[in-house]
């Protein structure tokens, strides 16, 4: 049997809804993480991310974050020991949202709070950390990886 030229363009229509039809399948199935589910809303409280690392970059020394065995310990300035310090670290996986983990903070004297690790996957992380003393908001980044 001879394809003629209606067989041979009725073939390429055939091909080309095939093709159209397998990649519209792999983009529905294909997940996007966001950073946030609200994104609009955590973008008009951006300034305070913005003014409260400006705040942090002034303070003496920058808040260090290090793993050590199962725990991630936050140590914060000098200027934040014998103060009330409270806020929240993010360990943000910009791999996979599923890997996400939220602490609260609330550092004692020394200016130390230990995170336990022994629930967090193996991974790289940027750890997000806010916290607030003495009325005055701070922020920070660094980037972790878990071992």
């Amino acid at each position: 049997m001879t394809l003629n030229w209606g067989h041979k363009l009725i073939l390429v229509f055939i091909v080309f809804a095939s093709l159209m039809s397998f990649l519209v399948f792999k983009c529905m199935r294909t997940n996007y993480d966001l950073v946030s589910k609200d994104y609009y809303k955590d973008e008009l409280a951006y300034q305070q991310v913005i003014d409260g690392t400006g705040r942090a970059s002034k303070l003496s020394t920058p808040v260090n974050i290090r793993q050590s065995e199962e725990n991630i310990v936050v140590q914060l300035p000098a200027e934040m020991q014998q103060q009330e310090v409270t806020g929240t670290l993010w360990l943000y996986c910009v791999a996979d949202a599923g890997k996400d983990r939220k602490f609260t903070l609330t550092a004692g004297n020394s200016g130390t709070k230990s995170f336990n690790t022994n629930g967090l996957k193996k991974g790289n992380y940027i750890a997000k950390l806010s916290w607030q003393a003495n009325g005055v908001q701070y922020y920070s980044e660094q980037p972790v990886t878990i071992h």
